[in-house]
């Protein structure tokens, strides 16, 4: 089961937990079932997040791959310009 780092700022969305373990063999699972999980969360999705996996950002791409081995980052999408 792919485990998901959360934020500091999220983690109180989640009862606390800085690491989710959930379901999903793609970054689109693995959302759904972290918001299944814990619905505080919804929001916070919904406004967008970055997800690293091993390291790389995968941006907008819901069908990328993930496996129980890969490290996974849910980050704070950086706004501005």
């Amino acid at each position: 089961m792919p485990e998901i780092h959360l934020w500091s700022g999220l983690r109180h969305l989640a009862g606390g937990e800085e690491i989710v373990a959930v379901e999903g063999n793609t970054i689109g699972q693995m959302l759904d079932a972290l918001v299944a999980k814990h619905p505080r969360l919804e929001p916070a999705i919904k406004a967008g997040v970055s997800v690293a996996v091993d390291g790389q950002i995968k941006p907008n791409n819901r069908a990328s791959k993930v496996s129980e081995e890969s490290e996974i980052f849910l980050l704070q999408k950086l706004r501005g310009g």
